[in-house]
């Protein structure tokens, strides 16, 4: 008898070590590290969502007259900040297209502003101005990378539940997480080289 229970442990302890190098937490895994990344693409939106307001003060007291302008930052500003897509909403793919369109239209009202601002030399003096910029262009960096490394999670995390053996895993005890959306361009000619003229 002792034998005989000393063996269903043996094959127990097997079994065990077995489901655990096989992948079987993988999808939970890789799942987190997706909900994170994108943690991580909101905190640089938030990031640059907080500079905005400085920015404007700042140009504003250079170039009262460029008032549609600093207006078009404002209201952009606004609409990206009111769409709000965490880590439950994120397998809605509207949602997501809303977020992506809210943010690529701040991104173009903001190069806007930095057209105006090179028409007024004395602004473009400013050091309010110029640190602000800075930090703006490391923050467009930053929400660059971290949408690099959301993409890089969401790949990570789709090809898992697709191939095998993360695929039964999936079917067996994961069934309710679903295929991740990506980011993907939302200007019409994104995959066009913009022209510029001087």
């Amino acid at each position: 008898m002792q034998v005989l229970n000393g063996a269903r442990f043996g094959v127990l302890v097997l079994l065990t070590s077995l489901l655990a190098g096989c992948g079987i937490n993988n999808i939970p895994n890789y799942y987190e590290q997706v909900k994170a990344a994108w943690a991580q693409v909101q905190n640089q939106y938030q990031r640059r969502a907080d500079l905005i307001p400085n920015l404007v003060e700042t140009v504003k007291g250079y170039a009262k007259q460029e008032q549609d302008t600093l207006t078009a930052v404002i209201e952009a500003r606004a609409k990206a900040t009111s769409i709000k897509v965490d880590a439950s909403t994120l397998d809605d793919p509207e949602k997501l297209r809303q977020f992506q369109a809210a943010q690529s239209q701040l991104g173009g009202a903001l190069g806007r502003l930095m057209v105006v601002s090179e028409r007024y030399p004395d602004l473009k003096s400013n050091q309010n101005f110029l640190a602000l910029q800075s930090q703006l262009e490391g923050t467009e960096n930053r929400i660059a990378v971290a949408r690099k490394d959301f993409i890089a999670a969401v790949q990570r995390y789709n090809t898992e539940i697709r191939t095998f053996p993360g695929r039964l895993w999936h079917s067996v005890m994961y069934s309710d997480m679903p295929i991740r959306e990506n980011f993907e361009a939302t200007a019409a000619d994104a995959d066009k080289a913009p022209e510029v003229k001087f």
